[in-house]
């Protein structure tokens, strides 16, 4: 059985990409500072900015 934390852990891995607290498989990602947004429009097209600092998307697949 895995767990948030495990989903958490292999979605941060593989993406870029860190989940807020409380978050579950499905729910919206922050895209981490490493990723700018000239990058952040192709590889998350559509995500949302509520900070300069602070970016959300989809969970990627």
């Amino acid at each position: 059985m895995k767990t948030p934390l495990i989903d958490s852990m292999q979605l941060t891995a593989k993406h870029k990409v860190a989940t807020p607290v409380n978050w579950k498989q499905g729910d919206d990602v922050i895209i981490t500072t490493a990723v700018s947004n000239e990058d952040g429009d192709k590889i998350f097209p559509g995500y949302k900015t509520l900070k300069p600092y602070l970016r959300t998307t989809k969970q990627p697949k």
